[in-house]
């Protein structure tokens, strides 16, 4: 048996998806906030989560119009989405300095999506959790993008090979090789 060591609680539940967050306000001074954690919450209504510093330059932004939009990065955005997690929105234009574009959200007023992003989750607000370090953004997803260059001819979104990227302990990885997919451990042997 493998001899564990005990820690003090933390948060090592990884990898966890690093994604860029958009958002604006009603001014309509838009951002990017990269974040990690974040998650599904439900399917029905289809419902996610992120969780933000409160003093984070986008969380005013959230908190103003109740809306965001969560952009899934790839290996070409990997540079942009740590770039945009360490910088802040309050001193730099985080779309001109990463040539990234804020293209129009199909159901939020304010928030963009990142047009160079393979799938952008455009989210409503419902509830925010005030935790601690961080609040949590419990949000209805109103509409989905997704880019037609990763469509097969069937008409099928082929996500897997966009080169998505995850986070892990402080590093960023390119999800890897297949091994197994949903039921395969159930299934009949031919």
């Amino acid at each position: 048996m493998d001899k564990k060591q005990l820690w003090k609680p933390g948060n090592m539940l990884y990898p966890v998806p690093a994604v860029m967050v958009s958002c604006a306000g009603r001014d309509g001074k838009k951002n990017i906030v990269t974040i990690a954690w974040t998650g599904t919450v439900c399917s029905d209504p289809v419902m996610v989560s992120i969780s933000v510093r409160p003093e984070r330059y986008s969380y005013g932004l959230i908190r103003e119009t109740g809306e965001f939009a969560i952009n899934l990065t790839t290996k070409e955005l990997t540079y942009a989405t740590d770039w945009c997690g360490v910088k802040s929105g309050r001193d730099v234009d985080k779309f001109a300095s990463m040539n990234l574009t804020a293209a129009p959200a199909r159901e939020l007023e304010y928030a963009p999506v990142i047009a160079e992003s393979p799938l952008s989750l455009e989210c409503r607000v419902r509830e925010v959790m005030e935790l601690g370090s961080h609040h949590m953004f419990l949000a209805e997803v109103v509409a989905v993008q997704i880019s037609e260059k990763y469509m097969d001819d069937s008409g099928k979104f082929k996500l897997n090979d966009t080169g998505l990227v995850t986070y892990s302990h402080g590093e960023y990885f390119e999800l890897g090789r297949k091994i197994g997919k949903f039921g395969y451990s159930v299934k009949k042997q031919h």
